[in-house]
Order: C-alpha cells, then structure tokens, then sequence
C-alpha cells in the first residue's frame, strides 16, 4: 500500500540530506552539524505527527518519506 504524503514532509526529507551534506563538508563540530540535527528534529516531529494523525506506523512513514525525499522530483518553486 502506497502511502500518500504531504508534500511538507518531503520537503523537509530534502532540507534535512542537503543539511547532512553540508555538514559533512565542514568541521567535524558539535556546531557544525547543529543545522542537520534541527533539521532531522523538524522531520522526525512532522513525520510522528502525520502518522499519529493518519493512523499510519510512523516507521512506514519515515521509510515512505526518505524513498520519496530520494526519488521524487523536488516541486518547481
């Protein structure tokens, strides 16, 4: 079963890798790597929000999300 996401959730899946990426290419700092781990923070809190409110298993989501985040065309802005 394919599961619908909102589009926000995705997006935040993409801020949250290019975040990892630049920090990756930076120091290897507690600060350095503050941005990814809010960035991780806003996934986790949207994902476990969506999935309590769909009625969905919030690891199902996390999974649906990532594949997508990673396969999907980012959306034109």
């Amino acid at each position: 079963m394919a599961i619908e996401l909102p589009d926000e959730l995705i997006r935040l899946q993409r801020e949250a890798n290019l975040a990892r990426l630049e920090a990756a290419t930076r120091e290897s700092s507690a600060e350095g790597w503050k941005p990814w781990l809010d960035a991780v923070n806003a996934v986790q809190t949207a994902v476990t929000a969506y999935a309590k409110e769909a009625g969905l298993s919030r690891h199902e989501v996390e999974k649906a999300v990532q594949t997508a985040a990673k396969t999907e065309a980012p959306p034109e802005r």
